[in-house]
């Protein structure tokens, strides 16, 4: 059984027991979060697709913590100018698991 749900505008497929990691949501620790919008999901061999939702499932997850992704350099440099600049950005994170997927 997976699910595929909008999670912030990004778009991730879960299993139940999977860790994955989304864009910072503002939730404490050891918290757990409902998320109802699920835009597809495959229980056995029948599939359940939303329009754009599906009405009455959702996804039940726990807040795992807060984490920071990889370094990202942006480079700019102009030849024959003496220019150049480098910034660095890390991502905020946080880590969820699945609980149990529900679907209709």
């Amino acid at each position: 059984m997976y699910a595929i749900i909008d999670l912030q505008g990004t778009q991730v497929r879960v299993e139940k027991g999977e860790k994955f990691l989304v864009n910072r949501i503002k939730a404490l620790k050891d918290k757990k979060i409902k998320v109802e919008n699920v835009l597809f999901g495959k229980k056995g061999s029948a599939y359940v697709v939303g329009d754009p939702y599906i009405k009455g499932a959702y996804i039940e997850c726990d807040v795992l913590g807060e984490t920071r992704g990889e370094k990202l350099i942006a480079f700019k440099y102009k030849r024959r100018k003496s220019t150049q600049s480098k910034k660095g950005h890390r991502q905020e994170l946080t880590e969820l698991k699945v609980k149990d997927i529900h679907l209709p």
